[in-house]
């Protein structure tokens, strides 16, 4: 009879050390072991070179690792990298390695597909498959950041989860993920640099305030008022407007932490005078800042960028009132790399 091999990276320290012992081998060498799985990010147990032969053979026994592979990768002219991930069992998510002069930015998935179905988003005409688990989120960021290193000579900065998925409603992988890259014994990376976004679930955004998070906090907004982001943003109907700004305000009592607000720019669709003071509204409730996103269009939906003197205008008039506005530049578009266009495209 074959023994149905456990995935080793599910389980903990203390679970591998329990295991370890009672397999007759020393507790500190499943310490050594926890390393090579998330400190150095080993894709076999053959690499782990400190765990005599007789170690290894018992882990190749008894263990998987599931690691996830780059299946393909396309440069963009403008040097931004997508990256299509093959998971084990042969689902396939995106990542982007977005490089700036000062900052190598990862941006992650949650989720294989996603179940939200917002109207100008091209993941989200995917059906959702099904949830990352924590090692799956922890290898994306870790085979982006080689790629930092090996192309650009320079580590990751930041990691954005504004890839395929919702990251709240796949909560506690997402946070066990977070708590592997930020770990000591793990990637050692700051959670200040660390981004979560979400399209505004209002008891899980309340959660993350009682979880007590150390990274920051994006809303995707893209409408300050009820009707209209229900029209682009189905969630809206069960977590509407005034319950995201309750919500937002408990995170950042319970945090400290100033919230995002993502706005995407749609030519006619959020980018009028009236939009715009529905976000100085919107804003003026929350310790935040503005991030204004050029819309990037996807082929299954009609919306459109607006025009850059448009946005400008747009960011002028929400600022006049003391709100923080940065304007983002799109990345990666010509590639399907940009925010909203994964969708599996390669």
């Amino acid at each position: 009879m074959t023994t149905v091999k456990k995935d080793i990276r599910s389980l903990s320290i203390e679970e591998l050390q329990t295991q370890f012992v009672a397999a007759g081998f020393p507790a500190f060498k499943a310490k050594q072991a926890y390393e090579w799985l998330w400190k150095k990010g080993i894709r076999s147990f053959d690499e782990m070179t400190n765990l005599s032969l007789e170690m290894r053979e018992w882990l190749n026994e008894n263990y998987n690792i599931l690691t996830v592979t780059v299946l393909t990768s396309q440069r963009s002219k403008d040097g931004t990298i997508k990256m299509a991930f093959k998971l084990h069992d042969d689902a396939i998510i995106e990542g982007v390695l977005i490089p700036t002069d000062s900052r190598m930015t990862a941006c992650v998935s949650s989720q294989v597909g996603c179940s939200l179905s917002c109207s100008f988003c091209a993941t989200g005409f995917l059906k959702r498959q099904r949830n990352l688990d924590a090692a799956e989120i922890y290898d994306q960021v870790w085979l982006i950041d080689q790629l930092a290193k090996k192309t650009y000579n320079m580590p990751l900065s930041n990691i954005v989860f504004m890839g395929m998925g919702e990251p709240l409603l796949n909560y506690s992988n997402v946070l066990e993920g977070i708590a592997k890259i930020t770990g000591k014994d793990g990637l050692g990376m700051s959670p200040n640099r660390i981004t979560v976004s979400t399209a505004g679930i209002a008891k899980m955004i309340k959660k993350l305030g009682d979880d007590g998070v150390r990274f920051n906090l994006a809303l995707s907004l893209h409408a300050a008022n009820n009707e209209k982001r229900s029209k682009i943003m189905p969630i809206n109907d069960t977590n509407p407007i005034e319950d995201l700004i309750e919500a937002l305000n408990y995170f950042y009592k319970k945090t400290k932490r100033k919230i995002t607000l993502e706005y995407a720019v749609m030519n006619d669709t959020n980018d009028g005078n009236e939009e715009a003071d529905e976000l100085i509204k919107f804003a003026k409730k929350v310790p935040c800042k503005v991030n204004l996103i050029e819309y990037n269009p996807i082929s299954l939906a009609n919306f459109k960028s607006s025009e850059t003197d448009k946005i400008q205008k747009f960011a002028e008039r929400v600022e006049s009132k003391g709100i923080i506005v940065n304007i983002r530049r799109s990345r990666g578009k010509d590639i399907d790399a940009a925010c909203g266009q994964l969708a599996n495209k390669h």
